[in-house]
């Protein structure tokens, strides 16, 4: 309200500072073409009520109007609301402008809004007033309405008895029902797909799983063209994610959601065979570059990638198995009876 009120103060303002400088108007009681009419919604009303009140000039197109300081002065009234200079064109040719003034007094007795000044442009740049006609508003209290008793003291009323309503059990049991029943179906699902993936464990080393991929990665990338970036980055994901899977199925690492600095760190303490680490390093920086740099690679170096990787599970391949064969031997000298070896089978 604090806003509304300074807009109106600043339009009443800039309004008369026009005016001032346009020079004194003179105050007319009519002029031909021009209708002004006033009207509120209820010429009585009690304290508190919201009162309309509409402003209706009507004005030959030949005029110039120059919109009434608005809010100057409405008597007693505050204005809550209002919507200012409503134009439309009417059949006859004349212009319409319309102002709606929502008002509220919290006094009683009998009040009038004033009439506003309303100011036109005559073709000959001469200005003439004319006021619009005031209204007269009676205000009532709220304790003259009829058949009521606003001054007497009543008792109190007896305290209102909510008969018992057990729908709301009803909706309440059904949704937690409906819960347990997707709770429970969602753990027979996860019971049943973890025992189907203990059923579907592959049991071969991990080099026969990890040679098998590499031979189906060849046929569908290597054995024909790498049409664009997009196959290359997709190579790529798979040939890096057999390496990963495979050494962490051999040193019993979980490396398949490390970084690249995180699977070299993991790495770096584990004595891997030969130059096997830094092999390691210069094909997984290599990798991910055509993964998340968008870099295409010869058709050369992706051949090498993947012979690279061939090796390494080669390689890693005879390591641990020597290191198997070194570990039985160990075990078995450490006992009464030598390890029958293959030739003593025969």
């Amino acid at each position: 309200m604090k806003s509304l009120r300074w807009y109106i103060v600043a339009f009443v303002l800039i309004g008369n500072a026009v005016a001032f400088a346009q020079g004194p108007a003179d105050t007319v009681g009519s002029l031909p073409g021009i209708e002004i009419n006033t009207s509120v919604d209820r010429a009585e009303s009690y304290i508190g009520d919201l009162i309309t009140y509409t402003l209706i000039i009507v004005y030959d197109s030949t005029y110039n109007l120059i919109p009434p300081p608005l809010g100057a002065n409405l008597g007693a009234f505050e204005v809550k609301d209002y919507q200012p200079d409503i134009e439309s064109k009417r059949d006859d040719g004349r212009l319409e402008s319309r102002t709606i003034f929502v008002l509220c007094t919290y006094t009683t007795g009998d009040y009038t809004i004033p009439p506003l000044p309303v100011i036109f442009m005559l073709p000959d740049s001469t200005r003439k007033v004319m006021l619009a006609e005031p209204v007269p508003i009676k205000i009532l209290s709220l304790l003259d309405l009829a058949g009521t008793d606003t001054l007497d003291i009543k008792p109190l009323k007896a305290p209102y008895e909510f008969p018992p309503d057990y729908t709301m059990y009803y909706v309440y049991g059904g949704i937690g029902l409906l819960v347990l029943a997707i709770a429970a179906i969602a753990f027979g699902w996860w019971l049943w797909k973890k025992q189907r993936a203990k059923a579907q464990l592959d049991v071969r080393s991990p080099w026969e799983i990890a040679f098998e991929k590499l031979a189906f990665l060849k046929v569908q990338y290597l054995d024909g063209q790498l049409a664009d970036q997009l196959q290359a980055k997709e190579f790529y994901f798979q040939l890096t994610e057999i390496i990963r899977a495979y050494l962490g199925r051999i040193y019993k690492t979980d490396v398949l959601e490390m970084t690249t600095e995180e699977f070299l760190d993991a790495f770096h303490e584990i004595e891997l065979p030969g130059e096997t680490y830094l092999q390691l390093g210069d094909f997984f920086h290599h990798a991910d570059q055509v993964k998340f740099a968008k870099l295409m690679p010869e058709r050369v170096r992706i051949e090498d990638d993947f012979m690279s990787a061939h090796d390494v599970v080669e390689r890693v391949r005879a390591d641990h198995e020597r290191r198997q064969e070194t570990d039985v031997l160990a075990i078995a000298s450490k006992t009464s009876e030598p390890p029958v070896t293959e030739e003593q089978k025969v």
